[in-house]
């Protein structure tokens, strides 16, 4: 019998989840509420690549064979987290309640931290240097996985880049609009997540909009993007160089970086009474939380769990009626290849 949760799939340890296990059953057999999917390529979630880049350098190919091999699905064990992927139907279970069919090109919008996983083709169309990784394989979704259906109109790299980070805008409008929010900073506003923040705050009606970014070359490029009203250049991870370079504190702070260590910076930079959204999976929440007690912060502090009913939709609606935010996805692709 299936568990729409996935609880069959788990083979150690037993009794929990597929998030929490170590090691997943991916053996690519339709139950009735599950859907196989043929992937073609992972995204792998930036904390983790740039953490698998950075020990393993050239044998990071090899890094992500054994993981996966290993646990049967990509849960990255520094920072225990993995990505989404792309793929098409395989098989459709008669009780599968994601209204997919057989043949659908789809994203999954869940993590591979729990998705059931083979790779078959050893990667070798991957040159380890880029987040998206071309591969041959199969992935199970369960009856409460999330996958979107990918647009005719855009390309399938920029809807799989977009579709890894679309839970970060719709987020950030929720509390921007909830809270009346006018002024919002965004660390790592040229990022991904961050400049799909940045016009989700600006559309909620943020009226002072500023990105942190880490050199003058990104700064260049998110002020010619118009999407802020103030970039400013600093380390996240300093948090007086942070607090120094906004100047006025903001009512909303968004942690879009995936470096460690952005904790206490977002915290300054927040005014009583405010807001941090984490959205970064480099983030330590008892940092974060001791941080703020010892900094006698009176900040609200929301984790990001990449899960916003319509986020989809509303990512993909603002890449389409965004030019500036199009662009930076696009040089940031370019830029990796």
């Amino acid at each position: 019998m299936t568990s729409p949760y996935g609880l069959h799939r788990v083979l150690d340890p037993a009794g929990v989840l597929p998030q929490q296990a170590w090691r997943l059953d991916a053996k690519p057999e339709c139950g009735a509420d599950e859907v196989v999917v043929d992937v073609e390529r992972l995204n792998l979630d930036a904390a983790s690549f740039r953490q698998l880049r950075e020990e393993h350098g050239p044998a990071i190919r090899r890094a992500v064979l054994e993981i996966v091999a290993e646990r049967g699905k990509m849960q990255n064990p520094v920072t225990g987290s993995g990505g989404m992927l792309l793929g098409t139907v395989r098989a459709v279970g008669p009780s599968s309640p994601l209204g997919l069919a057989v043949g659908d090109r789809i994203a999954t919008l869940v993590s591979l931290t729990l998705t059931p996983l083979r790779i078959t083709d050893g990667l070798a169309r991957w040159d380890g240097t880029t987040e998206q990784v071309p591969c041959t394989g199969t992935a199970v979704l369960f009856g409460r996985s999330i996958a979107a259906v990918l647009p005719a109109d855009l390309p399938d790299e920029l809807a799989l880049s977009v579709l890894d980070v679309c839970g970060a805008p719709a987020l950030t409008g929720r509390v921007v609009r909830r809270r009346a929010a006018e002024s919002v900073l965004v660390l790592g506003g040229g990022g991904k997540s961050g400049s799909l923040s940045l016009a989700a705050a600006r559309r909620a009606g943020a009226t002072r909009l500023v990105a942190l970014v880490p050199t003058p070359e990104e700064a260049a490029r998110v002020e010619a993007s118009g999407l802020a009203d103030e970039v400013v250049i600093a380390d996240a991870r300093d948090p007086v160089a942070v607090l120094e370079a906004v100047g006025t504190r903001v009512d909303v702070t968004v942690v879009c970086v995936d470096v460690p260590g952005c904790e206490h910076g977002a915290i300054l930079a927040t005014a009583d009474g405010g807001t941090v959204v984490f959205f970064s999976m480099a983030t330590s929440f008892s940092a974060a939380a001791l941080g703020a007690e010892g900094l006698a912060a009176d900040v609200e502090m929301v984790v990001g769990n990449g899960y916003v009913p319509g986020h989809a939709a509303l990512a993909l609606d603002l890449v389409r009626a965004e030019p500036a935010v199009r662009a930076l996805f696009e040089h940031r692709q370019t830029a990796q290849a």
